[in-house]
């Protein structure tokens, strides 16, 4: 592909939209539910993350419509997020609040270059148990950070969020009541609204109920405070300085970004399956889009970005179409900013806390765990490892220790297919035959089980004067592997036993000449295409060669 066709392929296009009648109407109507639904949680996960309720909203609007019109799913919805918001609390905790806006510009470069390199598909590498326990660890610390505002204290900045938890819970005051009241309030609703109408926006009345309640009733619990009226831009303060101290955070924004945005979308592309036809999805141009998001989102003081499960998940439910759904999601957002931010001030952080604790809940339904789990045992362990890593260190570090412990057991799998049976020779037995081995190599011969195969040919070769060697059906031979084969052809011909290869695969010669293991056959023409010539060629060698001494 041309530079000109990567950048192409990269930047927005007619064909994103269809405005249709009956697609427009579809895409807005989608476009107001999700906005409806958007505000709660934009408000919570700006709260949540340190950076305040000001970044959520602002976030929204400005990577809502960045994300949108740039972005490479044609129905994702992008936003601050759950995960976002626990990546950032530590860096908040560690370099303030105004750190946020930096954090996000330089994590977006990163994705944006990822996008330009190409490098969208590397996410359908992830196994599924990483994700999924990945996915469980992130609401478990969604669900424990809420916990200081829903028993009415704050939490210590950058701390363990279990043990935050307990500290809260332990510190608790005398509004603690109020406070955990809202929370079942908000609970409630959001549990039984659903199953009334699954039209209802249920977070944000539950917000609406417990908002006015608190106001009717004077109750003393914290509220979201003063937000701002207008959305502006304002390039963040920096040295050098400050951005070696905040490179560490902005890869971990990168790479959280780069991997919830294309699960998010190909989550999406599940969704809209059985329903009316959308456009496709490219990673590439998402990566490109999210990054840009994050870079103008913190411009405005925002931040970082990524598509929202969630809420992309509201928007193909609700009808979406085009893009121009995210669009007017973010419009509704905008809206609130500029005619409702008194009214939304007043909001108490606890009815927050209580919808994302509810919406924890449901990140990670009983039903996916379970079927994670009961899949295989190696599943169970990945996914468990994976969610305890998430909770108690690092979520990048999470995905890295997953990913090591599936390849693992990856490996220990096809090390375990691998093998090499001794089989009989073709046709009718002829005198001689019993000093004749065949084995037919099967599955891999790599690091993880070419000791053990070749160990095993070397038991069952006994007392013969030929051994073949059927390459064939070798799937997989790497240096390790064809090293190892080299050595045991050398111990065999030292020991008097003549080696005989057949069936060497085009792909396998490279290797196995770059490591020298057919330069240590006996002669240049024990090397063999086809199985009956060498079966020929070894029972002449066994007729007219004597047995090997012992020893």
């Amino acid at each position: 592909m041309s530079g000109l066709s990567v950048v192409k392929a990269l930047l927005p296009a007619r064909a994103d939209y269809d405005f249709r009648p009956p697609v427009v109407r579809a895409d807005v109507l989608a476009g107001v539910t999700v906005g409806v639904v958007a505000l709660p949680l934009a408000l919570a996960f700006g709260v949540s993350s340190g950076a305040g309720a000001a970044a959520g909203l602002v976030t929204a609007v400005v990577a809502g419509v960045v994300a949108a019109v740039f972005g490479g799913s044609p129905v994702q919805v992008s936003g601050p997020t759950g995960a976002m918001a626990v990546v950032l609390a530590p860096v908040v905790a560690a370099h303030g609040a105004s750190s946020v806006a930096l954090v996000s510009i330089m994590g977006g470069i990163l994705v944006l270059l990822a996008g330009v390199a190409r490098l969208g598909r590397l996410v359908g590498y992830l196994p599924w148990p990483v994700v999924e326990g990945f996915t469980l660890g992130i609401a478990c610390i969604i669900f424990l950070q809420q916990v200081p505002a829903a028993v009415g204290t704050t939490a210590t900045p950058g701390r363990n969020p279990f043990l935050s938890a307990l500290e809260a819970v332990a510190g608790a005051g005398a509004e603690v009541g109020w406070t955990v009241g809202t929370v079942a309030v908000v609970a409630v609703i959001m549990l039984v609204l659903p199953r009334l109408h699954r039209g209802i926006p249920a977070s944000l009345v539950a917000v609406a109920v417990t908002t006015v309640a608190a106001e009717v009733l004077h109750v003393p619990v914290p509220r979201i405070g003063t937000l701002p009226s207008s959305i502006d831009a304002a390039l963040p303060s920096f040295t050098p300085g400050t951005i070696g101290d905040l490179a560490g955070g902005a890869v971990a924004v990168a790479a959280l970004a780069a991997i919830e945005s294309l699960l998010s979308a190909r989550v999406a592309v599940a969704l809209t399956r059985g329903g009316p036809p959308v456009g496709p999805t490219r990673p590439d141009r998402e990566l490109f889009g999210q990054g840009l998001a994050s870079i103008v989102s913190g411009l405005f003081g925002g931040m970082p970005a990524t598509g929202a499960i969630a809420r992309t998940a509201v928007n193909v439910r609700s009808g979406a179409r085009t893009r121009l759904s995210a669009l007017v999601h973010a419009v509704v957002v905008l809206a609130v900013i500029y005619t409702a931010t008194g009214l939304v001030s007043r909001i108490p952080l606890a009815a927050l806390a209580g919808v994302l604790m509810v919406t924890s809940l449901r990140m990670a339904p009983a039903r996916t765990i379970r079927d994670v789990v009961r899949a295989s045992r190696s599943s169970a362990v990945t996914f468990a490892v994976t969610a305890v890593v998430t909770v108690a260190a690092d979520l990048i570090l999470a995905v890295e220790i997953g990913l090591v412990v599936a390849a693992f057991f990856a490996l220990r799998t096809v090390a375990r297919a691998a093998g090499a049976s001794r089989e009989p020779l073709p046709g009718a037995a002829e005198d001689g035959d019993e000093h004749i081995a065949l084995f037919r190599f099967e599955g891999a011969m790599f690091w993880g089980a070419s000791e053990r195969v070749l160990t095993e040919i070397a038991a069952a070769a006994g007392d013969v004067r030929v051994v073949i060697l059927r390459l064939s059906r070798l799937h997989l031979l790497d240096a390790t592997g064809a090293k190892a084969l080299g050595d045991t052809i050398e111990e065999l011909e030292a020991s008097g036993v003549t080696v005989l290869v057949k069936g060497v695969q085009d792909r396998h010669h490279h290797v196995l000449a770059a490591t020298g293991a057919l330069g240590r056959l006996g002669h240049e023409d024990h090397l063999f295409a086809d199985l009956d010539d060498a079966v020929a060629h070894a029972r002449f060698h066994a007729r007219t060669v004597s047995a090997p001494s012992p020893g």
